[in-house]
């Protein structure tokens, strides 16, 4: 194919060097002789123009990104037609893809990941508020200008979900390294799909790498389908756990699990990178920027000198006033609970503060007690004191197990139990009841499935419908080989 280097468009646009090339289009650097300015064009090819149907996705997507005016964006400056060639005249974003970057850095710095993922959310918003479905959301398609900001480009299989009939059903569109299971599936693509793909993306950001390979593309789109993600945690020990969530919740196979829109996802991810911000001391690069735009509810998770930058002036008379008030705020945690200091933050959930008295050991088919003497322990917020069961020989309960309950007085909605442990190793799942406590397991209702705690922080999903409980009892089934299970805490999340 002769090179089209060189080839001035419509007597205004020249085409300097090619820059990019796909299965429809080719991307030319070119110079806007008329304004005098650099720009991108991408300009179909001759063969696909005499389809009428892939020139009309052509001109959609002219039309669908011209629509959108946002500063994480690529901006369409115009569109035109020069002897049967059509093409799209784009600004000239100078810098490189996230892809590369990603190549040329590895894993990302956990902030400026989250930064990234923040400003293509904001504008995989402001597309789906025009109902434009993306459909191809790739590192590959976000570009990183030269002050380090994050553009998404190439919306060249985005649809309107106004428009119907010129995306055939069943055919699935998009990079299968980042492909949503509905998306693999053929079946409809939603705004949902593109915050899938945004998941895998961040996923890889954390991680440096794609979380499934396989021998083609069709085995890949199969594991998005059938396989759970890897544990972001597991390939980067040090992500915060609400942004381990987040990565979750964003790639659920099941849409009532995903995230249902862009701002949950960013109101998510604002407060992820605040946390992770406050563990880190300090950012650089894109996180700076992001941090300033961050919503107040965000900011108030960052250290005071970050927030304020000129805290220091006001430093001493601060002190001050914090230990005049240090007497009267230990006399009103006294009373109103335990607090919920040290408990991992999930996205859309908060903490239960419980007065320190609320545990109580459960040993219905034993002598009736299992060390009630420590079961403050798991309310004291000290992760060196804990409860701990009795030893069994050879770690097998010869019953159908033993467990400690709190009183979250008068009831609560609560969706998840946090236990935290020195001791791994053990199995165990959550009963509630909103009367009792129950004298016996039987009058206990089952709300989580049994789950083995392998780590020093177990969390148990809790399926309770939208009813309040006032008792949550960890009932544990299967010992560790030493024998005797030990718990430091125990929290309770719901929704906020």
């Amino acid at each position: 194919m002769p090179t089209l280097v060189g080839t001035l468009l419509n007597h205004r646009y020249r085409l300097d060097a090619k820059i990019g090339a796909g299965g429809m289009s080719t991307v030319y650097r070119a110079f806007d002789q008329t304004l005098e300015r650099p720009v991108a064009i991408k300009l179909l090819h001759r063969e696909i123009a005499a389809d009428s149907a892939q020139l009309e996705r052509f001109r959609r997507e002219a039309r669908a990104v011209a629509r959108l005016s946002h500063p994480h964006v690529v901006t369409v400056i115009d569109a035109g037609e020069d002897d049967g060639r059509p093409y799209i005249v784009f600004e000239h974003v100078e810098g490189e893809t996230l892809k590369q970057r990603i190549q040329r850095l590895g894993r990302l710095p956990v902030a400026e990941a989250v930064a990234y993922a923040i400003e293509i959310a904001s504008a995989l918003g402001a597309a789906h508020q025009c109902n434009i479905v993306h459909r191809d959301v790739k590192p590959q398609n976000v570009l990183i200008d030269a002050e380090g900001s994050a553009k998404v480009t190439d919306f060249g299989i985005a649809r309107s979900l106004e428009e119907e009939g010129l995306t055939a059903d069943g055919r699935v569109l998009g990079t299968t390294d980042y492909v949503s299971p509905e998306q693999a599936l053929g079946h409809q693509v939603t705004a949902q799909s593109d915050l899938y793909s945004l998941g895998v993306v961040l996923y890889e950001m954390l991680t440096g790498e794609v979380p499934f390979r396989g021998e083609n593309q069709v085995a890949v789109a199969m594991k998005h389908v059938r396989e759970e993600l890897p544990d972001v945690r597991a390939r980067r020990p040090e992500v915060a756990a609400i942004l381990a969530a987040v990565v979750e919740r964003a790639t659920a196979k099941d849409l009532r699990r995903r995230y249902s829109s862009d701002e949950q996802l960013t109101a998510d991810l604002e407060d992820a990178l605040a946390i992770e911000t406050a563990r880190a001391g300090a950012v650089s690069g894109e996180a700076t920027a992001v941090l300033r735009t961050l919503p107040r509810h965000a900011r108030r998770r960052l250290p005071l000198r970050l927030r304020h930058p000129g805290w220091l002036a006001g430093a001493v008379v601060l002190a001050v006033a914090l230990a005049a008030g240090v007497a009267v705020e230990l006399g009103r945690q006294a009373q109103r609970g335990t607090g919920t200091s040290g408990a991992g933050r999930l996205p859309a959930l908060r903490g239960v503060s419980l007065a320190q008295d609320a545990a109580k050991d459960f040993d219905p088919l034993g002598d009736g007690a299992e060390h009630p003497d420590q079961t403050s322990a798991v309310l004291d917020r000290d992760p060196n004191t804990s409860w701990s069961t009795e030893i069994y020989r050879g770690g097998v309960i010869n019953k159908s197990g033993v467990g400690i309950y709190v009183d979250a007085r008068p009831g609560v909605h609560a969706t998840v139990m946090q236990v935290k442990t020195d001791q791994p190793g053990w199995t165990a799942e959550v009963y509630a009841d909103g009367q009792g406590p129950p004298q016996s397991l039987d009058g206990w209702t089952r709300v989580s499935p049994s789950r083995d705690v392998t780590e020093n922080r177990g969390y148990f999903r809790l399926a309770a419908g939208n009813r309040r409980f006032r008792y949550y009892l960890l009932w544990i089934t299967k010992l560790p080989p030493s024998g005797q299970a030990r718990i430091s805490e125990i929290y309770l999340l719901r929704p906020r």
